[in-house]
């Protein structure tokens, strides 16, 4: 194993002291909140090294504070996508998807396997506490070690090969994780969309735990907040997936300040925030987001008449043409980026349904194979995309350095003569009267596709394949069934096949995790009780018994113990083409294109983007915090 060591700090947003600049600037709308919360001078609220984005460097305008950002979203459960967007990490990915300290100061990395992590001196949480290694201690200590609120004790994320980390307080600003062996996973966990999290504001949250909160004054919040124990209290306000609690102290750039339910969440800016521009002003520029609940079927509607100021979720391409025409009644631009999913609509063969028929088929690659082939991808993409996408098999993009022609190409071809001898071999040589293919047990070969239903694009393009695949013989049948239920039926091997969207990661490094390719998460459809196996350390799913799987898993697990670039290159390479190769999942197209809508006043939103959830976290890569409105536009 090559030793590498790395001391990052010294990147873009770089470590600037206070005294470099002769004066940091406050926006005027913290002055409307000084009467209330007794706010400290500005250099007394930033940390002592905050991190400086100097924009003018990456083709971005050094902006103004002010304003407000209106979104919509199509229920209240949606306010997830906020710490999304917002972006706050203790290291996160910039647009050139490279690794920068962020909530840190620096990290030293030594031999991939120890991680030490430097806080900022003077960093506060939103309420004004300090923000310090007793964040990490309390995380560590009462929350990880107590077996009421981790029953399973460490995450499983933090495990490498079934052990946990040792946690080191080394002062009041430094913490140490360290495993025996390498642990390439861990800087992207903590970097993802929703990341681990190692910190929570402790000082605000020992209140509601049973160590150090007063029992009567506990069955008082208990109460109070209508759970049932400490432990559901203390999961309900400490919960940061979806920003419920506007007493919870955070990070972010904006923090909340509605309660549910309601119609509209309001979040303001943090006093507190640890990033400043080239030009000594407080991020974010913007002041305020407005996050308005409407019906999902609406928003499109809504956003081309002006009532959203940023709006990417809840659109699709096919709202492209009325978003661009409503350009010329409203003051909006609207740019098209480029979506990261490995396809845009997958179908996966339930490998691991109950049915023995279909699961022994599933099993033959000539039948995977031979359905992929009989798709007519140029029809899907000139039908549904307007020939703007690209035809490809569930892969990663030319976007990405691990790409390569052969992995798009493979078995996507359309090539129905070949699709109907595959399947012939593969014992489907039957067919009944109205020439459907006949099962090996005497039944027709139909296809129950399941889907959640949740947009148009995926029963638009089913329709085609219905089609395609009826010409080999194969007739399939849509059933639409709420998300929850779906991936129930989905784990308990009640379904044969289901739709979805491909990798969430299309744009991958060397340096990423290869688990889309292999079995390790139950949310894999087409393997969830090999991949539940290994979500749940062992204890629940089944093992991988398919020999292909099995070699995924393997070379998965050997990335994980690589020491070196070259060596994680080479294993996602060979992951990538036994993956591609297998049609483990059946890709359609991909590159398809996303609507983001903006004000025309807004700057430094990107006119070219990438879209998708790992690793762009949405808008979260391209600092929304940096955005900002030009009064003289």
């Amino acid at each position: 194993m090559i030793k590498r060591r790395h001391v990052l700090g010294l990147l873009a947003g770089s470590l600037i002291p206070v005294r470099s600049f002769a004066a940091y600037r406050d926006s005027e709308y913290l002055k409307t909140l000084n009467a209330a919360e007794s706010l400290a001078p500005i250099s007394e609220r930033l940390p002592k090294s905050p991190r400086v984005i100097k924009l003018s460097q990456s083709g971005k305008l050094p902006g103004r504070h002010g304003g407000t950002i209106r979104m919509l979203i199509g229920g209240q459960r949606d306010i997830r996508y906020m710490p999304i967007n917002s972006y706050a990490r203790l290291v996160g990915y910039n647009e050139h998807l490279q690794l920068e300290p962020d909530i840190l100061e620096s990290f030293e990395i030594s031999e991939d396997r120890i991680f030490t992590f430097r806080l900022r001196d003077g960093h506060r949480w939103s309420d004004g506490s300090e923000f310090t290694a007793e964040d990490f201690q309390y995380v560590w200590d009462d929350m990880f070690h107590n077996k009421k609120l981790f029953k399973g004790g460490v995450p499983a994320s933090l495990k490498v090969n079934d052990k946990p980390p040792r946690f080191e307080v080394l002062d009041r600003l430094t913490v140490r994780y360290s495993w025996d062996d390498p642990n390439p996973d861990f800087l992207a966990d903590i970097a993802s969309p929703s990341p681990l999290r190692l910190m929570h504001p402790a000082a605000y949250l020992k209140q509601f735990h049973v160590k150090y909160q007063d029992k009567s004054k506990l069955a008082s919040l208990i109460k109070e907040q209508g759970v049932e124990d400490w432990v559901a209290l203390h999961q309900k306000m400490s919960r940061t997936v979806r920003p419920e609690n506007p007493d919870l102290p955070t990070l972010d750039a904006w923090r909340p300040r509605t309660p549910p339910p309601a119609g509209r969440f309001v979040f303001e800016r943090n006093p507190y925030y640890h990033r400043v521009d080239e030009n000594g002003l407080q991020l974010p520029y913007v002041d305020r987001v407005l996050m308005d609940v409407s019906s999902s079927d609406l928003i499109a509607a809504k956003t081309g008449t002006g009532e959203s100021d940023l709006q990417v979720t809840n659109l699709d391409f096919a709202d492209y043409t009325f978003l661009k025409n409503a350009e010329q009644r409203y003051p909006l631009t609207v740019d098209l980026w480029k979506r990261i999913q490995g396809t845009r609509v997958a179908l996966m063969p339930n490998l691991n349904c109950k049915d023995e028929v279909w699961r022994k088929l599933w099993w033959d690659v000539r039948v995977r194979r031979a359905l992929s082939l009989a798709i007519n991808r140029r029809e899907i993409n000139k039908a549904a995309f307007f020939g703007l996408a690209r035809e490809s098999s569930n892969t990663i993009l030319p976007e990405s350095p691990l790409f390569r022609a052969e992995y798009r190409e493979a078995w996507s071809a359309y090539d129905p003569a070949l699709a109907n001898r595959l399947l012939d071999e593969a014992g489907l040589d039957r067919r009944g009267s109205g020439g459907e293919r006949l099962l090996p047990d005497g039944r027709s070969a139909r296809i129950i596709i399941e889907t959640a239903g949740e947009n148009t694009v995926e029963s638009d393009v089913l329709e085609l394949i219905r089609d395609h695949w009826y010409e080999v013989g194969i007739k399939i049948f849509v059933r639409v069934s709420q998300r929850e239920l779906l991936r129930r039926r989905v784990k308990g091997g009640e379904t044969i096949m289901t739709v979805a969207q491909g990798l969430d990661n299309g744009v991958p490094t060397a340096d990423m995790s290869p688990k889309e390719l292999a079995p390790t998460s139950d949310d894999q459809m087409q393997w969830p009780l090999w991949g539940l196996y290994h979500q749940s350390a062992n204890n629940d799913g089944r093992a991988p018994d398919m020999p292909e799987a099995v070699a995924l898993y393997k070379l998965f697990s050997d990335w994980r113990a690589a020491g070196d670039f070259a060596s994680r290159e080479r294993i996602w390479h060979a992951m990538l083409n036994l993956y591609t190769d297998q049609v483990f999942t059946i890709g359609t197209v991909n590159a398809t294109l996303q609507p983001v809508v903006h004000s025309s006043r807004l700057r430094n939103v990107p006119k070219d983007g990438l879209y998708g959830f790992a690793p762009m976290s949405y808008l979260g890569v391209y600092m929304p915090d940096t955005f900002w409105y030009d009064d003289h536009a």
